[in-house]
Parts: structure tokens; sequence; C-alpha cells
């Protein structure tokens, strides 16, 4: 069954017939066409596999996680593929990432969503652990989803993503989050997340060693 969804999952990818002088991978979600402009000089330009499982599991379960007009927020969201996935399922998206990361972010998400989403997505900074009161105010930010796609791997700024969990989290907030586990790292930093939240694992694909979480405050999954 693991390898029969990967298939499906890693089949929804194409490529360009001929080569071009942009760097793009092509992908089948929502009934659309999605063309997505990469770099290969940082991690945050390129479509990770654990983005594919998320937009997989959006797709695939849009009944029982309608976004029609719900209030999603993607950290790390690097190329852009899940905002844009979810923008054209009916959310209402915002599209985070480090600044350098911003200007092939925004080309990518305005490329596939202009003229096609009941609501434009919005692109915005977001370091992890700096200045979040100021750029998300917790009295006015209220997002219905939480979305990462492999934001954990080997990097300094764990604690920071963890605090950023927490501080865009309300009590009816529910996470989704696939992960792809390389490092004792993934495991520590996973322990560290269930002391703040619930954890569910709702897919797992041993063959790409990625995990898909459901997540919520202490206490609030069962309501």
């Amino acid at each position: 069954e693991d390898e029969q969804i990967v298939a499906e999952i890693m089949g929804r990818r194409f490529f360009p017939d001929l080569i071009t002088h942009k760097t793009w991978e092509g992908f089948h979600f929502a009934g659309h066409e999605i063309r997505i402009t990469e770099a290969t000089d940082c991690y945050g330009a390129v479509v990770w596999p654990s983005a594919l499982v998320l937009c997989y599991f959006l797709e695939t379960n849009y009944k029982q996680c309608n976004l029609v007009d719900k209030n999603v927020i993607e950290i790390g969201a690097g190329t852009g593929l899940v905002s844009i996935v979810a923008s054209l399922l009916g959310a209402f998206v915002t599209a985070t990432d480090l600044p350098e990361l911003l200007g092939n972010l925004q080309h990518n998400v305005l490329q596939n969503t202009k003229q096609k989403c009941r609501h434009q997505p919005c692109v915005k900074e977001l370091s992890w652990g700096i200045d979040l009161e100021k750029n998300f105010p917790r009295s006015s930010c209220h997002f219905d989803y939480i979305m990462a796609a492999d934001v954990v791997y080997y990097h300094p700024f764990l604690d920071e993503l963890l605090l950023t969990f927490d501080h865009l989290c309300k009590n009816d907030t529910v996470i989704l989050w696939a992960m792809k586990f390389r490092l004792e790292k993934e495991n520590q930093f996973v322990e560290r997340f269930q002391t703040l939240f619930d954890l569910e694992v709702i897919s797992n694909f041993p063959s790409l060693n990625i995990a898909l979480y459901k997540a919520m405050r202490k206490g609030r999954m069962e309501t």
C-alpha cells in the first residue's frame, strides 16, 4: 500500500519536455497544472517530497479537511507548492519564509493562483522566533490551519521553530505537518513538540521515511 500511494503521489510531478533557461518542475494538484520555478543554490528553493505528501493529503481529503474560506498560514513555504494547492482548494493563505526566498515564492504563488482562486494568497516574511508579536499579533491573527512541510532538518533554529508554532497556534488551530526523518535531531524535536501539542500520525510512508502529522494544543484534539 505504501509503494502504491507513493507512486501516485510522485506521479503528480512532471518535467518540461525541453530544457529552458529557467529551472522548473510541474505538478498536477487540485485540478490544475502547477509550474514551480526552482533554484539549486538553497534548500528553500527546491520542492521536497514532504510537500507532495502534504498536497496529496489536502487534495484527497478535501471533504474531511475542508479549506474553503479557512485562514491558512504555511511556515517555511519555500517554493510555495503547498500554499498554492491550499489556495486552489479555497483557503485564504499566507505563505511565509525568509526574506531571501520571498521573490521566488511570490513569483510562483502569483503565477499559479492569479484569477484561479477564491482568495488571492499573500506572501509575507517570517523569520522563526523573530518579531512574532509585531508581525503576527495574537489579538488579530487567527489561523484555522498551520501547514509545514520539511521544516525540521539539520539547522540551528529548532528552538525558534517551536516558538513560532506556539505563537501562531490558537486552541482551535490545526497543524498539518509533513516531515522526513533523517537524523536523531528530528526525533528529539518531535519529543519537544509533544510537550505543547497532541500529535497524531495521519499518514506514514516508510519508503520515503516521511510521516504526516496532525496536531493541536494539548487537550484540544478530541474537541
